[in-house]
């Protein structure tokens, strides 16, 4: 398909109407607002219950391992972080670009673009994936090069050979995830991450325990569940009625546009990197400090909780990623004002009634972890600036969405860059080394990035031109139709 091929209505159509822009000096009325509301639950809620139940797959698999002895349970945990750090980061990051592309397309009702993109996604992914391949493959090695324990680093290092074909199941599981979300489709995607977890329970009790593969069998049974995820997926794909529309068979054109993808998942990744590198960074200087026993658990165990509650505003994210890309995509940007506002709104009221919850129960939620009271006192101190973290983590997740909607990744890498690197991390280390305050200085230090990494996200959106964002956004959706090769060359 020809670019001039499009009907001339669709491309010398103003983007907002002359209506349009009457309408929008109006306030936003109740039944708008509801609306909005409504649609943003129905997004978010299949959206927190599949991050939660994805997350479950590693923690399942470690508890199973953590019955085989403290050093398997070691190994697993370490390879485990490594695994997220090299690999999984970075695919999530550069699947996130679809939430752009796919998420504008499907509002600009270009829907055969939506499969084109998706299937730029996977080519690039699965090359990408080939190269974390040698890096899991190199695992212990690299520990040791880091200085971590040599037989905790060994232990890791075999765990992370087995995982080696995760790598490739969860690139092609990140971009079937963005493909349906972006088509506001995301109850299969519940449904088939609540039957993988499911399964993932008995293959691990098979692999780990009858199989006589001790932990090996964990890191198999993680290959195992996301393949059987990334499957059910594609299941769902090739043969429901609702994708007929998006998705129209394989096309040699998904590999023109390459370089155009790239410009947005590159940023995309290291966006989303830059964050979660910081974080596992606070667990590493914990080692550094006094006590560190004490301090690595009870940053692991903050990290952990954290990480749980967090699912919650990771969904709204997706959600107004999704709303935002669609709403622009449509030449709607007056609803992609109201849908941020809404978004931001009830993820501080979540952030403030979970902070209400971690307060509340601080004293004893460490005896889930640990039965010494010194670890479960330090817990309880560090659910306070955990809930304080998990507020400006929710707005600043909701802002982080807005931005992959509206395509500012570049952006978004360099206030990570900045709030993470230059602010954050030396605010950690100051207050943890030299004023001593310990695990409690480090986390501080996480309170501060994540707070001025929102308000340098905020500021962008409040200063935004959102019809000129609108008319980006529509540039964005037909300069990827032109990258297209003269004939139809679907396969």
């Amino acid at each position: 398909m020809d670019v001039q091929e499009l009907k001339a209505s669709d491309l010398e159509s103003p983007l907002i109407s002359e209506a349009g822009r009457l309408e929008s000096k109006h306030r936003y009325t109740k039944n708008e607002i509801v609306l909005e509301v409504k649609k943003q639950l129905k997004l978010a809620g299949p959206l927190v219950s599949v991050n939660f139940l994805i997350f479950l797959l590693q923690v399942i698999s470690v508890m199973f391992v953590g019955h085989l002895g403290e050093l398997s349970l070691a190994g697993a945990s370490m390879a485990t972080s490594f695994a997220s750090v090299t690999g999984f980061s970075l695919l999530r990051g550069m699947g996130s670009a679809l939430d752009t592309l796919c998420g504008q397309s499907y509002g600009a009702k270009q829907y055969h673009m939506l499969g084109i993109h998706l299937q730029r996604a996977m080519i690039v992914l699965l090359f990408v994936s080939i190269s974390l391949a040698f890096i899991w493959a190199n695992a212990g090695e690299i520990l040791l090069f880091f200085r971590q324990d040599p037989e905790i680093s060994a232990e890791a290092g075999r765990y992370a050979h087995f995982m080696i074909p995760c790598i490739f199941g969860f690139a092609i599981q990140e971009c079937l995830v963005r493909f349906l979300q972006t088509q506001n489709n995301v109850i299969p995607l519940m449904i088939s991450s609540g039957i993988t977890t499911l399964l993932h329970i008995f293959i691990c009790w098979i692999l780990v325990f009858k199989s006589g593969l001790g932990n090996k069998g964990a890191a198999l049974a993680n290959a195992f569940s996301y393949w059987i995820y990334a499957f059910l997926l594609i299941l769902y794909v090739s043969i429901s009625p609702s994708c007929k529309k998006t998705w129209t068979g394989f096309s040699m054109q998904a590999l023109y546009g390459i370089p155009n993808y790239l410009k947005l998942a590159i940023p995309s990744a290291v966006m989303l990197s830059l964050e979660i590198w910081s974080f596992e960074m606070m667990v590493l200087l914990s080692g550094l400090l006094p006590h560190p026993k004490l301090e690595t658990s009870v940053l692991s165990i903050s990290l952990n909780t954290c990480s749980m509650i967090y699912m919650i505003p990771l969904g709204f994210s997706g959600a107004i990623s999704t709303r935002v890309s669609n709403e622009l995509g449509a030449g709607q940007p007056r609803a992609a004002c109201l849908a941020i506002c809404i978004a931001v709104c009830m993820v501080a009221t979540e952030g403030i009634l979970a902070a209400f919850i971690l307060i509340l129960g601080h004293k004893v939620w460490g005896y889930f972890y640990s039965t010494e009271e010194r670890v479960v006192k330090y817990v309880g101190e560090m659910l306070i600036l955990i809930s304080a973290s998990h507020f400006c983590d929710g707005i600043q997740s909701v802002l982080s969405g807005t931005a992959r909607g509206c395509g500012w990744q570049k952006l978004g890498a360099m206030i990570n860059l900045g709030a993470y690197y230059l602010v954050g991390i030396p605010c950690s280390v100051l207050l943890a080394f030299v004023y001593h305050i310990g695990g409690k200085g480090l986390w501080t230090g996480l309170i501060v990035a994540l707070f001025v990494q929102a308000l340098g996200l905020l500021a962008k959106t409040l200063s935004t031109n959102w019809e000129e964002e609108s008319k980006k956004a529509s540039d964005r959706v037909y300069s990827n139709i032109a990258t297209f090769i003269p004939e139809d060359s679907s396969l």
